[in-house]
């Protein structure tokens, strides 16, 4: 972990990486295998909360895994993961899936998901994470809602789901 707690934007952390499909990932429909696609989406979510917090994290949970659509052998998909909200020591990650055609670069979405991630020091006990910047309109919208995400989860938690 370092040293600074210093305040980092959004923009520090976020990060974007693409895959073409090939048969591997593919279940037995020929679409993206949801595992395959989880996977995926748990490490580049992982990569985001490391760079904002400079240290080592463990994936709290995931939620609002929605699958909108699929994707085929093939296709190249795109996903794109960034910091929605930074507490004491989680951290949102949310992680928006398209799949990207090859032709015109153009992309529709395939699944949205929101992780929560905790930063840990070497024993595994969670640790301080930097403050978020939040800057626009967008950005404070994100907040807002991800604050709302995380009172529902305490919620939950409490209420045994």
């Amino acid at each position: 972990m370092s040293d600074s707690l210093e305040a980092k934007k959004i923009s520090d952390s976020l990060t974007e990486v693409t895959h073409i499909l090939f048969p591997r990932s593919l279940n037995d429909m020929g679409r993206l295998y949801g595992g395959q696609l989880l996977e995926w989406l748990d490490e580049l979510a992982g990569i985001v909360a490391r760079r904002h917090c400079g240290g080592s994290v463990v994936t709290a949970s995931i939620d609002r895994l929605d699958f909108k659509e699929g994707a085929r052998q093939g296709d190249m998909v795109y996903i794109r993961g960034y910091l929605t909200y930074a507490g004491t020591t989680s951290m949102e990650v949310r992680m928006d899936s398209y799949v990207e055609n090859i032709s015109d670069g153009s992309r529709h979405m395939i699944n949205t998901a929101f992780f929560v991630m905790v930063a840990v020091d070497e024993e595994g006990s969670p640790t301080k994470v930097p403050p978020l910047i939040i800057e626009g309109v967008s950005e404070q919208a994100e907040w807002e809602a991800a604050k709302r995400r995380m009172e529902l989860r305490k919620v939950r938690r409490k209420e045994g789901f």
